[in-house]
């Protein structure tokens, strides 16, 4: 690309984000394919698959892995292309919550956008939460299966103390400058089509005869652990694929980092969606073809795909493997914080978060939001302390971020149909497609999201109980209680986005642009500040 055509992308990218009240901040070094790179690693397919494995087992076995992600897949690529359709329109990092509110009725727009932004926000710690954790328990599960005779049994303190090494590492990487993160992306994405394809084509061939099933077992017994009737199993079982092929709404997050993000972003979500689909049935079909008819032993083992590899290309080969699996798991989690911190700076330069006066500054060495992603690793080392309130409750995690992204999306999707606004399609517009393809991505949405609110089986006490409805609850209704507190309460100051930049009679779709709010920035090195000051006396 000549670097004329650069410079009018870059210009028509500012000024699109002018029109939605913005400047440009961030430095726009995410090319198309790295924006493709952030929503498909952080999908990261064999070892999300691998994290939630056990949610499909349980609840269908080979049935359930082939045709539940098949016909899952595709009503997450219906929601996905609804989301693509206002991230083309208005590509802004705030995203979820700026659609709401610039969607919405008057009446209803401020409340809805605080419920949107708080929903992403526990989505997204979440998120990052339950990447991390599935990453510790494969490091431990590595650990097992190179012990002698699998000795080995991770305890709750080992496995957060794993944990927390994980986050810590990775707060780190994503303080690092924009340009670096970008070109990891491409290397993130290679490394995940190797794997994937890896194993579809390695697993076939490595397997023993008798851990080889046949059509009729890996496609049609379905294997119902959990004594919910089998229709609601199979429903169930949704949530391995709608874990692992979600929060594609990370591109939308760095869209203020994204050349040419009208286009880029819509098409990152599409892509990854897509041929995460694709390849993760891939996968699954070749999961469910190699690993035997001992279910039940699978579901009690520390990791169900761990068991398998080892059954099929025993203790080295699957250490090999396993370490790759590790691997992008890790790239998985760096990236979810990557996005998760950029969400939450978006939120706090409209004062929406507690101490956003703080959290909404750019780093002056490395142009990036160092607070923010301090941030969300701070609450994502609190989430991992339901680890020690039992497996179920730490499992609870994965089923906390999809509930919680489904009602950020389901609101800015639906406010686009029922609110009083003239909604202009950016370059990605589904035409007469758009109204059928949002109102199913809704109401999947809803009863999806009614679902994971219950437990794993219909026997359950305090020890089995769902932790979604305590945390996720817990977080909305508190949120709540902050939005009417009396006199503090966002209520009475909160009004939406706010602008950075002057108004200078630019039109914003329909939106009345609140005063300005400055981003500050985080001088760390009063040394070159000493240095400055002293050049300016001696001049």
């Amino acid at each position: 690309m000549s670097k004329t055509r650069k410079q009018d992308i870059q210009h028509a990218d500012e000024a699109l984000l002018a029109s939605l009240g913005y400047k440009q901040e961030f430095k726009r070094a995410f090319t198309p394919l790295e924006v493709f790179g952030i929503a498909f690693s952080i999908i990261g397919l064999l070892p999300s698959i691998a994290s939630v494995l056990f949610y499909a087992i349980p609840n269908g076995g080979g049935p359930a892995m082939v045709w539940g992600w098949a016909v899952a897949s595709i009503f997450i690529l219906i929601v996905g292309l609804a989301m693509a359709e206002l991230a083309s329109a208005a590509p802004t990092s705030g995203g979820l919550y700026f659609w709401t509110f610039s969607l919405s009725s008057p009446r209803w727009r401020n409340l809805l956008c605080w419920i949107v932004g708080y929903a992403n926000t526990i989505g997204a710690v979440s998120a990052v939460a339950s990447i991390d954790w599935g990453c510790a328990v494969q490091i431990m599960a590595a650990a097992n299966i190179g012990s002698a005779d699998g000795a080995f049994e991770a305890t709750s303190a080992q496995l957060y103390g794993t944990y927390a090494a994980i986050i810590l590492t990775h707060t780190l990487l994503c303080c690092l400058g924009t340009t670096v993160l970008a070109r990891l992306q491409t290397i993130y994405v290679g490394l995940n089509v190797l794997l994937c394809l890896a194993v579809i084509i390695a697993l076939p061939a490595a397997t023993p005869s008798e851990f080889m099933n046949t059509a009729s077992f890996a496609l049609g017994d379905f294997t119902n652990l959990n004594g919910w009737p089998n229709g609601y199993a199979f429903i169930m079982s949704f949530l391995a694929p709608l874990w692992t092929i979600c929060s594609f709404d990370s591109s939308v997050h760095i869209s203020e980092e994204a050349a040419n993000a009208a286009t880029a972003v819509p098409w990152a979500i599409v892509g990854a969606i897509s041929i995460a689909g694709i390849l993760g049935w891939a996968i699954n079909m070749s999961l469910a073809f190699c690993m035997g008819t001992d279910l039940e032993a699978l579901y009690g083992s520390a990791q169900p795909m761990a068991a398998i590899f080892n059954n099929s290309f025993g203790h080295k080969g699957t250490l090999t493997l396993w370490a790759f699996v590790v691997l992008v798991q890790y790239m998985m989690g760096s990236s979810m914080l990557l996005a998760a911190s950029r969400q939450s700076y978006a939120f706090s330069r409209d004062s929406a978060l507690p101490f956003s006066f703080w959290l909404y500054r750019m780093n002056g060495y490395t142009g990036t939001p160092v607070n923010t992603v301090v941030f969300v690793a701070f609450w994502a080392l609190l989430l991992g302390l339901l680890a020690f309130a039992g497996t179920v409750a730490i499992d609870a995690v994965f089923a906390i971020s999809v509930t919680a992204l489904y009602i950020a999306y389901a609101i800015p999707i639906s406010a686009r149909w029922l609110g009083d606004n003239d909604f202009k399609s950016g370059p990605f517009n589904l035409g007469f497609m758009s109204l059928p393809i949002s109102v199913t991505a809704v109401l999947f949405m809803l009863f999806l999201g009614i679902v994971f609110l219950f437990p794993t089986t219909p026997q359950t006490d305090v020890s089995d109980m769902n932790y979604t409805v305590v945390v996720l609850g817990g977080v909305l209704f508190l949120s709540l209680v902050w939005y009417y507190f009396p006199k503090y309460g966002g209520v009475h100051w909160f009004t939406g986005p706010i602008a950075n930049i002057d108004k200078m009679g630019i039109e914003v779709k329909g939106l009345e642009l609140p005063p300005q709010n400055q981003v500050k920035n985080d001088s760390i090195s009063p040394s070159l500040e000493k240095m400055s000051k002293t050049s300016a006396e001696d001049a």
